[in-house]
């Protein structure tokens, strides 16, 4: 770890001293907060009362990690994402504060298992993929090290959306995660803030006046989050959405009832969804107030913390980093300019030299439609100040471009924040970056292609500004928690101070070779495999072979990931054993999980596609010994938990270039899966800890599609040229696998042969042949196990602890404490 990041031992929070003491804790809950004056004994009944008997002690400890902070001035972190992905919070603080096995003991003396309890508990319904993973890990690394950062966020009423499947096709339900409440949730409506949106204001002025405003109210709630052992307890602040009675009040005393009523819906409409579509005008609006109400409820938040304990503005960046994880957060630049200027009077100058020191910007796509544009008409109608200040901003940037080459017209165009299209749009991630001290990517190959290929002329310019924080995730998490009969095996063989020191975790390579150690090693990952085959069935109806290969592909649906190459190779399997005969080298379960945006008609068709093969090959007798599909809908951070320690096999097969990071792979390698691998993202970085002979890599480089792309590929020229190919896409876009919906999967065969902007067909001989080396290779489960366990043994870079380390360092300048394992 970094020399800046002390080293002591973790003073462990006070718990309970007994389980009787634990247990009256619980009974007050029941009595004085639920008022109840009987006790449910049932796992749904026990799980508030004893959320709320940990709450308690987190709120102790909540106050006593701010009273240090205070004490000893320390700098804070505030990370601002659109998604935190929490999962189950009680499970996840009950493990970090070291309380399993007293509450365990607690309930076991009234009858009730601890296990059923915790899985009543809904996940958090506050992201949708690995941005929102990722900042769920880094709150955790951050709480353990001892650094005051927290987490701002938006307390959505319903999350992405519950994925059921009906037909083989996704449907989508409202996701009511706070159905039955979330008791670690603290309230702050104390701490309220209002937001203005719409009005009007001079077009030109730098220090305008924003008039005729609307008020929508921010009122916060917080979660905490617990380090491990305790000592440190930040939080992740959350803000909803409510109508602000300044306005609403008027309207009503006028006798306009209705519309009052409708303006009340219209500003809580911020808070109540994950990602409207922006498929109409009103999502886009709507997607708007909600990037601006993150980013507004917070700065004010932290304005007012500071100015509770300082005076002079100009020691902002002493004091506060502020990290936008991606382009949504990106409005905080203007806002923070805005809040500056029109509410503590600073001059432009010295409020933009505060801003940039102040902000940093994670990127995390390379993928142009991922990169925000707002049109500037909306952004006028919608934040009218904000546009001005935005103005501004790119008048005195584009004077210091033109300054550095006056007669490069097109580079200026290219660098310009307003995009001069047909329709005028403010390019967010630009807007970012010139607002910003700090530019990084998350794997090395990311953050080398933002510089060469995404904004060439911004790394040219501002080359000190630009570096790489190559992504890592709560080991104690995924594995400590989500896989016991691992870490139980760690602590065992190595002692246990990976948990809070996961370079620690190489020393797990020593007993590799012990063949009590690998016997031991591949049990635990058979228990794993029947645990996650008995969720398979419920979930699915699917019965699956627990000593068969379980390769899995859990991850958001999109073209890049590329869950149909898989198929295709799927595919391909399945007609040789039915079409010519053959027997596989060893039988497979093929288990997928992940959902698609509603929207996203191309990544819809692949989950209909997969279901409908799997319903095919799942009844053939011909195969379905040797081949299993099963779909797992409703994928989420609990359902991860249990596939993760279960898999053989990880497909990280994403399109060469277009994966920022992935964290996934990260996860599912630290578990014992050996990782199935294009040179993309963090893969190239784990192949080189962990070694080829670890890993299974195939497929074209980042560098080698572009060429291809240069040149203007052709996927047609394979699909004639290898008949393996053209019979899998033939076989795929006839009616086999839909003989009731007539050319239902036509559309394979023209985004194959004719398209493939991912370059499924490019990959997929040398995918075929891989995966039939991986197979092989499974028939030796002695060697298997070795080489898995040597994934795990390497992984050691791959901690967020280590990332949140880097971030600390170089760009947030936060001192903190590097805690042991208690004794």
């Amino acid at each position: 770890m970094h020399s800046s990041l002390t080293s002591v031992r973790p003073a462990l929070r006070p718990g309970f001293s007994s389980p009787d003491e634990l247990w009256k804790e619980i009974l007050k809950h029941i009595r004085y907060t639920l008022g109840q004056s009987r006790v449910d004994l049932s796992p749904k009944g026990m799980l508030r009362p004893l959320a709320l008997a940990i709450r308690d002690r987190l709120i102790d400890g909540m106050l006593e990690t701010e009273e240090r902070y205070r004490t000893t001035g320390a700098k804070r972190l505030y990370y601002l994402s659109m998604e935190f992905l929490m999962g189950r919070v009680l499970s996840d603080n009950l493990c970090n504060l070291q309380l399993n096995e007293l509450c365990r003991d607690t309930l076991a003396e009234h009858g009730v298992d601890l296990n059923e309890v915790l899985d009543t508990e809904a996940d958090t319904g506050l992201g949708n993929g690995g941005l929102g993973r990722l900042a769920a890990c880094f709150l955790e690394s951050l709480a353990t090290l001892g650094l005051a950062g927290f987490g701002y966020g938006i307390d959505y009423e319903y999350g992405m959306f519950t994925q059921e499947i009906q037909d083989g096709y996704q449907r989508e339900k409202p996701d009511r995660w706070k159905k039955h409440g979330t008791p670690l949730q603290i309230p702050r409506p104390d701490q309220s803030v209002h937001v203005p949106i719409y009005g009007r204001c001079d077009a030109h002025a730098r220090t305008a006046q924003w008039s005729d405003q609307k008020l929508v109210l921010g009122i916060p709630s917080d979660l905490p989050v617990a380090g491990y052992g305790g000592r440190t307890v930040n939080y992740l602040r959350l803000f909803a959405a409510h109508a602000s009675e300044e306005f609403d009040i008027q309207i009503f005393n006028r006798g306009d009832y209705i519309r009052a009523v409708e303006q009340k819906i219209a500003g809580e409409n911020i808070s109540r969804v994950l990602y409207p579509s922006d498929q109409v005008k009103s999502g886009k609006e709507l997607r708007l107030l909600q990037e601006y109400f993150l980013v507004a409820c917070a700065l004010r938040d932290i304005l007012r913390a500071f100015l509770a304990d300082n005076n002079d503005l100009n020691q902002i960046p002493q004091k506060i980093a502020i990290q936008m994880n991606d382009t949504h957060p990106a409005l905080a630049v203007p806002e923070l300019m805005r809040l500056l200027i029109d509410e503590h009077g600073m001059e432009w100058k010295p409020a933009w030299e505060i801003t940039q020191q102040t902000l940093a910007y994670t990127n995390h796509t390379l993928l142009p439609e991922a990169l925000e544009k707002w049109s500037l008409p909306l952004l006028e109608h919608v934040l009218p100040r904000h546009m001005n200040i935005i103005y501004n901003i790119n008048h005195d940037f584009l004077l210091k471009v033109v300054q550095s080459d006056p007669l490069d017209f097109e580079r200026t165009r290219r660098m310009s924040i307003i995009e001069e299209a047909s329709e005028k749009q403010v390019r967010m991630a630009l807007l970012a970056i010139v607002g910003s001290h700090s530019v990084n990517g998350v794997s090395e190959l990311h953050s080398e292609l933002i510089k060469k290929t995404l904004v060439p002329d911004f790394a040219k310019m501002f080359s000190e500004r630009f570096n790489n924080k190559t992504n890592g995730v709560a080991h104690r998490r995924w594995v400590l928690k989500a896989n016991p009969g691992l870490s139980d095996l760690l602590n065992r063989t190595i002692g246990d101070d990976w948990i809070l020191d996961f370079d620690q975790i190489k020393r797990f390579e020593g007993v590799a070779d012990d063949a009590g150690v690998c016997s031991e090693f591949r049990e635990i990952k058979r228990e794993n495999k029947q645990r996650l085959a008995k969720v398979i069935a419920q979930a699915t109806g699917v019965l699956v072979d627990a000593d068969s290969m379980f390769d899995v592909h859990i991850k958001r649906f999109h073209e890049y990931k590329r869950q149909l190459l898989n198929l295709l190779r799927i595919t391909y399997d399945y007609l040789r054993v039915t079409e010519d005969g053959e027997t596989l080298t060893t039988p497979a379960t093929y288990i997928f999980a992940g959902k698609s945006a509603p929207a996203y008609i191309a990544a819809t068709q692949i989950i209909k596609l997969i279901n409908n093969v799997a319903r095919t090959i799942n009844s053939d007798k011909r195969v379905n010994e040797q081949i299993k599909i099963a779909f797992i809908p409703d994928y989420r951070v609990s359902l991860a938990e249990i596939i993760i320690p279960a898999a053989d096999l990880s497909e990280q097969i994403s399109t060469a270039g277009m994966e920022a990071s992935g964290t996934g792979n990260m996860k599912l390698a630290m578990n014992g899966a050996l990782t199935m691998a294009t040179l993309d993202g963090a893969n190239i970085e784990m192949l080189e800890k962990v070694g080829s002979d670890n890993m299974y890599i195939f497929g074209l480089t980042a560098k080698e599609i572009a060429e291809r792309q240069a040149k203007g590929f052709q996927p047609r020229e394979i699909y004639d040229a290898d008949p393996r190919i053209r019979r899998v896409i033939d076989v795929l876009s006839s009616d086999r696998f839909s003989p009731n919906e007539f050319g239902l999967f036509r559309w394979v065969y023209e985004t194959m042969v004719y398209r493939d902007r991912y370059f499924h067909l490019a990959d997929l001989p040398s995918y075929i042949e891989t995966h039939e080396r991986a197979q092989r290779d499974f028939t030796d489960r002695d060697n298997w196990s070795r080489r898995a366990m040597l994934n795990v043994a390497r992984m050691g870079k791959f901690s967020s602890d280590r990332t949140i380390v880097e971030y600390a360092s170089d760009i947030w300048h936060l001192a903190g404490e590097r805690q042991s394992v208690a004794v």
